[in-house]
């Protein structure tokens, strides 16, 4: 989508795809074989969705911010998350009932976050990839803290992360024990996606970025209105 300046240093490129390694494929194929261990073959539903939300997001973000392709971080975080889905089922988990709402989820949540990305690079150029860093740690800490710690964390600030909406979509796509899927998530997912590359298209304006995060409000506040249904 947009072309990198040529005078980074050279340990840059090195160190963020370092980061698209170990955010995207190393950190959470380790987390899955540990509460693989830990937890036997069916480990509770919101661990695996908060598993692969932060894949998803590292890999998508990160690499399309680093590259400023919307189509590497797109390609590498649908990679990813399909490669840790295959291992998780590998490792016993049970596979989903639609195979084509799990797909449905991963390209939808995989194409939010590389537009992200993509904006990034845009915006920020070589540095954009370290914006992208920073919002992937912000949010894998809310994310895992609201794991770890269950109902410390208000509702309404967990709906306000595309990677909480990548999680439950996840969950509810993989574990609902029927065919149905998040709607609200995945209808977030793909709006924040269009605002952003709208913005990513029309840089440097600004004005377009009112319209992101008009939309990024309106698509929490019906997440916050229509939860997901009930994992089983």
């Amino acid at each position: 989508m947009t072309s990198l300046p040529d005078n980074q240093p050279v340990m840059w490129p090195w160190l963020a795809w370092s980061f698209v390694a170990v955010t995207g494929i190393v950190a959470p194929v380790a987390a899955l074989l540990l509460l693989s261990d830990a937890l036997g073959p069916e480990p509770p539903a919101a661990i695996i969705g908060s598993v692969l939300a932060v894949s998803l997001m590292g890999a998508g973000i990160i690499a399309a911010a680093t590259s400023g392709r919307l189509w590497v971080g797109l390609a590498l975080a649908i990679l990813a998350g399909s490669g840790l889905i295959f291992l998780a089922q590998a490792l016993g988990m049970p596979a989903g009932p639609n195979p084509l709402w799990i797909g449905l989820a991963v390209c939808i949540a995989s194409l939010s976050f590389a537009a992200r990305g993509a904006l990034f690079a845009r915006s920020a150029g070589g540095k954009g990839w370290w914006i992208a860093l920073f919002v992937v740690a912000g949010e894998a800490a809310i994310l895992l803290t609201a794991l770890a710690r269950p109902g410390e964390l208000p509702e309404w600030l967990l709906v306000l992360l595309p990677a909480q909406w990548t999680s439950t979509a996840v969950q509810v796509a993989l574990f609902s024990g029927s065919a149905r899927i998040a709607r609200a998530a995945l209808i977030a997912l793909a709006g924040t996606a269009a605002a952003t590359l709208l913005v990513a298209t029309l840089w440097p304006r600004r004005w377009p970025y009112l319209i992101m995060f008009t939309t990024w409000l309106a698509l929490s506040a019906l997440v916050w209105h229509w939860p997901a249904p009930p994992v089983s």
